[in-house]
């Protein structure tokens, strides 16, 4: 079994990359009749199939070591789905765990809000109202609102008729 993705031979480090993705990686399998190529679920299916062959053709032999490279194949994505899923939790852990301080912060900035605007409320009760007459503001030309004129009632007129023998049809003449 030797990933296609490294072909020197002298690389006697035969371990697996960590953090690759073993379920979609191209593998080269080299099987008792010869090398079986694809991923771990293509090559799974393949053994399985050369097992049923095998046995139709009662090699007992062939049909062990059929089966023993399926299982391995088998065990080996296995192995991957649960890291997979593994990850996938602590993944989804720790965003709930942010989510959670999120959502802590977003209270207390709204619960300080809350206590922000109540004694707003109680200190505008506790202030003495002024006399609406006597605002100690000055008026201004601007503050004063600005006289309307009265609309002209619109006269309805009958639509005109468009003259037929216009040589340039709809063109308006203005635009020449």
């Amino acid at each position: 079994m030797r990933s296609s993705k490294s072909r020197s031979r002298g690389n006697k480090n035969r371990n697996r990359p960590s953090g690759a993705n073993i379920v979609n990686r191209v593998f080269d399998s080299s099987g008792p009749e010869g090398k079986v190529r694809g991923t771990p679920q293509q090559i799974i299916d393949k053994y399985n199939q050369l097992h049923r062959d095998a046995q139709l053709a009662g090699d007992r032999v062939l049909v062990e070591a059929y089966a023993q490279h399926a299982e391995h194949y088998t065990r080996m994505l296995a192995e991957a789905l649960r890291e997979q899923e593994a990850k996938r939790e602590e993944a989804d852990r720790q965003n709930r765990e942010r989510q959670a301080e999120r959502d802590r912060e977003r209270a207390g900035r709204q619960q300080a809000h809350e206590s922000q605007h109540q004694s707003n409320v109680e200190e505008a009760k506790e202030q003495p109202v002024a006399d609406e007459g006597d605002s100690g503001l000055v008026e201004t030309p601007e503050a004063q609102p600005k006289p309307r004129k009265p609309r002209k009632p619109r006269t309805r007129t009958s639509p005109t008729p468009k003259p037929s023998d216009d040589a340039q049809g709809d063109t308006p003449e203005a635009a020449e």
